[in-house]
């Protein structure tokens, strides 16, 4: 029996709560760009359960941007969704299943982009959500008129423009906006990229008036673990239990965060926020930014590439290895918490690290070290280089465990093969993806210099970083070491190595 609404009436687990019918009536109140597990895993789930006790009464109409897949399990569906919750909250263990009902359809932006703009005409409509990865939210000349338009801040600003066209520019008739893209001040980017697009289209100065005025983009902050729908033997599992299969059922774990910046009129309209305190409104969320931003998600990206070669192939089974958990404690204690570039009580770094160890240990999420190498490159240059550049206004000695990290990303990077745009690296014999924009560049790095030029030709291109890494007094040579240290005796010996000296020391 497939999940949907027709079938909800024939699921008798008690596993699972079920939505009352009411909840398909509500009306379309946020428009959503992207179906990802992250919005379903986090956003979306807020917001249904809002909906569930009686609080916000809207749900989501959802625009797929890419071409890539189709929107068949959404309507087969009916848009509903199993949430499947797993970890350890104040030492219990949590597991729970959640039929989420948010979502009211899904459209395509290729086959049906006159349909979304319709949605612009509907008044209840307040409040638009987005995350097309760290690489959506970037400037393209693009054409509003184009149906669709090329990219999300061209859809967005085609979506608007069609809106004040609607209602003829009224004041209060403009959105709340709020990317969850892992970029700093995502709000305010997208903000100046829309205003942007809109001079280089030529639209009315009484528009851009209206979109500066009425309209209010919030930076925003999320923080979930969502790994998407489980293995097949997990996920079998779960549903014979739950007795009803589910093709967009999803896992996530159970610590979630949901950061808003917003003042009293934003909060009115983000009602959703009072159904759980996970959700949080406030003037300033730069605190809750860098502790994830750097803590979680740096953390994330400084190990991922050291973690993937050195043959761990989750985030828990690298934690179960002695070596690998104490070299990412050290990491984050001795690294990465000292280098942030804001001001933090040590007592709140400390607190987070452990939350975070918690939740990297969680034996039900089987968080793939290779899917967080997605956008290596960039994640990189916005969560790390700033912690290596604070780094050094406070020590003029190299981060040692940082120049570890840095080497293997470095030979994460190290293409052999290329097959049209795709370009693969190689691992004991098999080959992996690098699904990098930059794969193409650090294909003809590798392949054109020796290892140590590799380095000083990576580190001194301010092109890739905004910064002259090579400047910093001996990152360069210890990321040569590491990265030599890499190549001659492999990543598990390299890390062993460095598990010996900090036993000896």
């Amino acid at each position: 029996m497939k999940l949907s609404r027709y079938n909800l009436k024939n699921i008798t687990s008690e596993r699972v709560a079920l939505p009352d019918e009411e909840i398909f009536e509500l009306p379309e109140k946020v428009l959503q760009f992207g179906t990802g597990v992250l919005l379903r895993g986090l956003p979306d789930y807020f917001i249904d359960a809002a909906n569930k006790v009686g609080i916000f009464n809207g749900r989501i109409v959802v625009v797929k941007s890419t071409s890539k897949g189709d929107t068949t399990a959404f309507d087969k569906q009916d848009g509903l969704y199993t949430l499947c919750e797993r970890g350890i909250q104040d030492g219990n263990k949590v597991e729970e299943d959640i039929i989420c009902s948010a979502i009211s359809r899904v459209l395509n932006a290729q086959d049906e982009w006159t349909e979304i703009l319709k949605c612009a005409h509907n008044p209840e409509l307040q409040i638009i959500i987005s995350n097309t990865t760290e690489v959506g939210i970037q400037l393209v000349k693009d054409d509003i008129r184009k149906h669709p338009p090329v990219s999300f801040p061209g859809k967005l600003l085609s979506f608007l423009y069609e809106r004040f066209i609607a209602f003829k520019g009224s004041e209060d008739s403009g959105f709340v906006i709020i990317p969850t893209e892992l970029i700093l001040e995502n709000g305010k980017k997208l903000e100046s990229i829309v205003l942007e697009l809109a001079h280089l289209n030529s639209l009315e100065d009484e528009f851009i008036e209206w979109l500066e005025n009425s309209n209010y983009f919030c930076n925003s902050l999320v923080d979930r673990i969502v790994t998407g729908m489980p293995e097949k033997e997990t996920k079998n599992k779960i549903e014979n239990e739950l007795g009803y299969s589910d093709d967009l059922l999803i896992m996530s774990e159970v610590y979630s965060l949901w950061a808003i910046e917003g003042d009293e009129k934003i909060k009115n309209i983000l009602s959703f926020a009072d159904a759980d305190e996970e959700v949080v409104i406030e003037p300033n969320i730069d605190l809750h930014r860098e502790l994830k931003l750097r803590l979680l998600n740096g953390t994330h990206t400084l190990t991922c590439g050291l973690a993937f070669l050195a043959g761990f192939d989750t985030v828990q089974h690298a934690m179960e290895d002695g070596t690998f958990s104490a070299f990412i404690e050290d990491l984050m204690r001795n690294g990465i918490a000292p280098a942030i570039p804001f001001e933090i009580d040590d007592a709140t770094k400390q607190s987070f690290i452990s939350k975070v160890l918690d939740r990297f240990r969680n034996p039900h999420i089987a968080h793939q070290w290779k899917s967080i190498t997605l956008n290596y490159t960039f994640k990189m240059k916005m969560r790390c280089i700033p912690l290596l550049i604070n780094h050094y206004k406070n020590m003029d000695t190299p981060p040692s465990l940082f120049a570890l990290g840095f080497a293997s990303y470095l030979y994460f990077m190290k293409a052999v093969k290329q097959d049209g745009k795709e370009f693969y690296g190689e691992l004991n014999g098999e080959e992996y993806l690098i699904e990098d924009p930059s794969a193409e560049r650090f294909y003809r790095f590798w392949k054109n210099n020796s290892v140590d030029t590799l380095v000083e030709e990576v580190l001194k291109d301010i092109s890739i970083w905004g910064h002259d890494l090579s400047q910093f007094n001996g990152f360069t040579e210890a990321v040569k070491n590491n990265l030599n240290n890499i190549i001659n005796k492999g990543m598990k010996a390299t890390l062993d190595t460095y598990h010996s000296k900090k036993t000896v020391a």
